[in-house]
């Protein structure tokens, strides 16, 4: 019974295409697949030849080319179901076809039926706009609509908006509305443009007396300049929506900014994918009041997706306050959860002013400009100085190559290894009494220990403990950062030099705020998260907690009695470290910069690394400790 019913479908299948085969062939349905033949290849004066109709040749070409071509119809066919006498007049067949089209609105599939009949011995379709879809009259049109979608919002950690869709000014001329007191001079002197900007925007074909001709984006803020834009005749301001950015500065280069609805830069740009829409298309017939009729067709429209990070607004524009005219990077994370809270970069440019749109001299000026306020530092690298020292005693303890009670002797302001580094010696700023050892070296960041401690922990073992702590390895993060590297360490003075951070040792502040987090926690290297995730680490007990907790002992001292004292905020526990480290060609080069450091953290899981250029008569790495002491205080 089975195999007779399954038998039965095929010969059913088989007889409806054969069905439709032969419908295809016969004269009526020949006729209607040549018309569409000649729609395919957009001869609309050819499709004429197949019609019957009221309408004038000029008109149907009008008509039908219009229609199609504005909703981009392409891949268009026409398969006849049926063909049946009509009953009112035997000469015509009454054809009932399957059209279907690909459109700006995706597929469109639906049944038709048209009249064709047979005039001086061809076939021909008595035409009229019902041939093209079946609700359409011929007063009535065919709309298409953009259905737009909206990019999604970046927030901060208590859904604070970063960059958001919002509204700007829009300002122009109508030309109805000039007069002999317009002033055309003073209204490009006002928006930053030429008049011959203006003359051109105004001599554009499409420019009618009652035009909206557009001249330049500016802020819904810039009342002052509004007032006086509105002085001048015939200045019309519009509101037009757009990518806004409300903290400016203080997050641009974190944001990054959106042309054309594509993220060019930042986070902006990390996340276009997720942020950036999906705009949807209605094709629709309306009525001779514009009244919709029926909807042909319609791609829904998708909106972007909404990103909150863990960035603390608050954090932010601190950080950026405090640092806003350095060329410097400041990071802040939660050193349990890996969490970022602040990334900032100085000094710092407004994304509004690029989404705005500034003029080629504008944006000369920003690329040029000697501090380079475009670019993103909290990426790059730079040479750690005595930021490293933490990093190069916790390797020393970790492999046994002294004790953190080791005393490895005075030496005064200045010392060399033995008698052939030459003229090479290794100096200090600061004596003190006590042993050397590791909790001294830190309190007083004594250069000369820590180059010991390279010499002590050797070469082959001093990278492989900096490779365990992340350096030469690429840090999974949601932009590119770029490595830590610490170079050939070549020689005995390249090993020792590499041991307080100089030499060709490089960091990366993210990096290094990830390494101080195994100080802070008890040995473990969170990694940085910009979203809400479970903790995950880099590498879990990269120093053991005994450590990891000498490191913070001898780090919080830095604060209380050490170099680090302009930091300490009474009634809380800092623990930190400062950082010099020197640029220049030689030791005797008194014409090299300074790159200042201070890392610090708190015992609430807040941790801080910032970094600051040329602090060479700012007064080295000092001149970021009241600014850093802020965040805690």
């Amino acid at each position: 019974m089975k195999k007779f019913i399954i038998a039965l479908a095929i010969i059913l299948v088989v007889g409806v295409v054969a069905v439709v085969i032969y419908m295809n062939r016969t004269e009526p349905s020949v006729a209607l697949k040549n018309y569409f033949d000649k729609l395919n290849s957009k001869d609309y004066e050819g499709m004429y030849d197949y019609v019957i109709t009221d309408t004038t040749k000029e008109d149907f070409v009008t008509r039908v080319k219009n229609i199609y071509e504005g909703i981009e119809a392409s891949n268009i066919s026409a398969t006849v179901l049926t063909n049946t006498r009509n009953e009112e007049d035997n000469s015509i067949t009454n054809v009932t076809f399957n059209n279907s089209m690909d459109t700006v609105a995706g597929n469109m599939n639906f049944m038709n039926t048209v009249k064709v009949k047979k005039v001086d011995g061809e076939y021909k379709i008595i035409w009229d706009s019902s041939v093209i879809f079946s609700d359409l009259k011929d007063n009535y049109k065919v709309r298409v609509t953009a259905l737009e979608s909206t990019r999604g919002a970046i927030y901060d950690r208590n859904g604070i908006a970063l960059a958001k869709d919002g509204e700007i000014n829009t300002v122009g001329l109508v030309p109805g509305k000039m007069n002999e007191t317009t002033d055309k001079a003073k209204l490009a002197e006002l928006l930053g443009i030429t008049e011959e900007t203006i003359n051109n925007a105004l001599s554009a074909s499409y420019v009618k007396e009652d035009t909206f001709v557009p001249l330049r984006k500016i802020s819904k803020d810039e009342q002052k300049l509004k007032n006086e834009l509105l002085k001048i005749k015939g200045v019309l301001i519009t509101d037009t929506k757009s990518r806004v950015y409300p903290y400016k500065e203080a997050t641009s280069i974190l944001t990054g900014y959106v042309q054309d609805d594509e993220g060019k830069t930042g986070l902006e740009y990390a996340y276009n994918d997720r942020l950036k829409g999906t705009d949807g298309e209605e094709i629709y017939i309306v009525d001779q009041n514009e009244q919709k009729v029926k909807t042909l067709a319609k791609r829904d429209l998708k909106n972007g997706e909404n990103i909150k990070t863990t960035i603390d607004i608050n954090i932010q524009k601190e950080l950026y306050e405090e640092f806003k005219d350095d060329e410097g990077a400041s990071v802040s994370i939660n050193y349990n959860t890996g969490e970022v809270l602040a990334l900032v970069s100085t000094p710092s440019y407004d994304a509004n002013d690029i989404v705005l749109g500034v003029t080629n001299d504008e944006w000369n000026e920003l690329q040029n400009d000697e501090k380079k306020p475009m670019y993103n530092r909290y990426l790059s690298s730079y040479v750690p100085g005595s930021s490293l020292k933490p990093v190069v005693g916790a390797i020393g303890l970790s492999n046994n190559s002294f004790s953190a009670e080791d005393d490895f002797g005075t030496s005064g302001k200045r010392w060399q290894n033995d008698s052939s580094w030459k003229d090479l010696y290794i100096t200090t700023l600061e004596t003190y009494s006590g042993p050397a050892n590791l909790k001294n070296a830190l309190i007083y960041s004594d250069n000369i220990y820590f180059a010991k401690a390279a010499l002590k922990i050797g070469k082959s073992n001093l990278q492989k403990g900096l490779d365990n702590f992340g350096f030469n390895d690429k840090i999974t993060f949601v932009q590119d950062i770029t490595k830590s590297t610490y170079g050939a360490m070549d020689s005995d003075a390249a090993l020792a030099n590499s041991g307080y951070g100089q030499d060709q040792m490089l960091v990366n502040p993210i990096h290094l705020a990830m390494i101080y987090s195994s100080f802070a926690n008890g040995g473990n290297m969170v990694m940085p998260c910009l979203e809400y995730t479970e903790t995950k680490y880099y590498k879990q007990n990269v120093i053991s907690k005994e450590i990891a907790d000498t490191i913070k002992a001898d780090l919080i001292q830095v604060v209380e009695q050490g170099t680090g004292k302009e930091a300490k905020v009474e009634g809380k526990t800092i623990a930190g470290k400062t950082g010099t480290a020197e640029i220049k060609e030689n030791q005797q080069d008194e014409n090299g910069t300074e790159i200042g450091w201070f890392n610090a953290f708190d015992e609430n899981g807040l941790l801080v690394v910032s970094m600051v250029q040329n602090v060479k008569d700012k007064g080295g790495s000092h001149y970021l400790l009241p600014k850093v002491k802020k965040i805690f205080d």
